[in-house]
């Protein structure tokens, strides 16, 4: 009979995924900040502090880092968060959890390299930008806005559209039916939000696809 790991271990050897990332050290609060966005806006997760990359552990180097954390949480992500901390060791060697909770309320924002603060989303192991489409979708599914659409021949050849070519990014589509940008971003925000199409955020770029269960057989 196989013996079970201990906690920590277990999660080391599942590795970076959608809810865990880890970290060797933490020296820049402002790039930290950017996982906490992206996990807090996602489905939650856990850094793992003392981690290389590869899952070998090597222990947390400094009380500091508790500190850039905490820096990371409360001052540079608005709005900010609060963290849970968990110390670990393996062979001795300490190991920081830092637990961060999606947070449903509001979209939360960090420093991009430039300073300027951006939305991230978690997608699998990587931090990715949320683009312009995304965040409106957000707000406005949270704010409730009802939808409206009138089924015209535009409509119709837009689904259709995504529908052959799926998944597809916003300039195939506009290139293809020729619609102003204004009136694309707002088509694929309203059928986005009556979940006919949804968006797929990945390293690649956006890309849209259609919900096929939601498609009423009329459209």
């Amino acid at each position: 009979m196989k013996t079970k790991k201990p906690y920590i271990e277990e999660l080391i050897s599942q590795g970076e995924h959608q809810k865990q990332d880890f970290k060797f050290e933490v020296s820049d609060s402002k790039k930290i900040a950017r996982s906490m966005s992206a996990f807090a806006n996602t489905d939650g997760g856990r850094l793992l502090v003392g981690v290389k990359d590869n899952g070998v552990a090597a222990g947390v180097r400094s009380d500091e880092e508790i500190h850039m954390l905490e820096a990371a949480a409360q001052m540079y992500c608005k709005p900010e968060l609060s963290l849970k901390f968990t110390e670990w060791k393996i062979l001795g060697k300490p190991i920081l959890e830092a637990t961060v909770e999606r947070n449903p309320n509001a979209l939360v924002s960090a420093p991009d390299k430039n300073g300027n603060y951006k939305i991230y989303i978690r997608k699998d192991d990587q931090n990715i930008l949320a683009n312009g489409i995304y965040i409106k979708a957000w707000e406005q599914k949270k704010a409730g806005r009802s939808v409206n659409i009138a089924y015209t021949e535009v409509e119709r050849s837009f689904i259709e559209f995504i529908k052959k070519h799926q998944p597809i990014n916003w300039s195939q589509i506009k290139k293809s039916l020729h619609l102003s940008p204004k009136k694309l971003n707002q088509m694929i925000l309203d059928f986005m939000l009556i979940d006919v199409v949804e968006l797929h955020i990945s390293e690649k770029g956006y890309f849209y696809s259609l919900i096929e269960q939601n498609i009423n057989e009329d459209v």
